[in-house]
């Protein structure tokens, strides 16, 4: 599985399809080209990590995959659905229960315990039995006896757990993971990971990991590199 610009067949329907995405900033009166003709698919359960310099590209495409920024110009389809056509409630409703999305950073809410910041979005997506889901979810990555913490009060380590637990809670069909062991140590961030990869083939979900570290980005099926905007063949030259 490649991108399309290397020819290999792709299934016909693939969960994650861009076709010649660009993307464009203005930045003080010029205009800075961030994706330059993007093309990608990737299929369900397969993993595919995205690895370059910084600048590269790398956190936009996976904003733009998420539908959190808009493309200047291109196609892109997630789960057969044409989003550059929706508006941002639509995108919401389309991620929902469908798409997990693990930062670098956690974004956790502070103020809510680590089964609040699980429990929040099946909520909002209209889950049934939320809590009780949120709790099983957090169950599975390690943390049981931690539901009633803050994250204040939880390691980094533990709070990228948490990321991880509400990102998988509702079963997603994609989970686009930005650095996710950028601010742990290699011990703590390889446990992380084993976690995400255990998580992954239990759902079957389809992931793309966007990742400096090549170790990490070698457990993946496909590795691809970003340069200038640009998806390249992983200097592995992928599976």
């Amino acid at each position: 599985m490649r991108t399309e610009n290397e020819g290999s067949h792709v299934e016909d329907h693939p969960v994650i399809g861009l076709r010649d995405v660009r993307l464009n900033l203005d930045a003080g009166g010029s205009t800075v080209k961030i994706l330059r003709g993007v093309n990608l698919r990737v299929a369900s359960g397969e993993t595919v990590a995205v690895t370059g310099p910084s600048g590269s590209g790398k956190t936009s495409l996976l904003m733009v995959m998420a539908g959190l920024e808009a493309a200047s110009s291109g196609e892109i389809h997630i789960l057969g659905r044409d989003v550059t056509r929706m508006d941002e409630d639509a995108l919401a409703r389309l991620r929902r229960g469908r798409i997990g999305i693990v930062f670098q950073g956690f974004h956790l809410v502070p103020t809510m315990t680590a089964l609040e910041n699980v429990r929040l979005p099946l909520e909002l997506a209209g889950t049934s039995d939320a809590r009780r889901k949120a709790g099983e979810s957090l169950e599975r990555v390690g943390l049981g006896e931690r539901l009633r913490h803050y994250p204040a009060q939880l390691s980094g380590g533990e709070q990228q757990r948490v990321a991880l637990a509400r990102a998988f809670a509702d079963a997603p069909r994609i989970v686009l993971a930005d650095e996710p062991t950028g601010n742990l140590d290699a011990a703590t961030g390889s446990e992380v990971m084993r976690r995400m990869f255990a998580l992954q083939h239990e759902h079957g979900a389809a992931l793309v990991l966007v990742t400096h570290d090549a170790a990490l980005a070698g457990q993946c099926k496909r590795r691809l590199v970003m340069r200038d905007g640009r998806l390249e063949p992983g200097a592995d030259g992928g599976p």
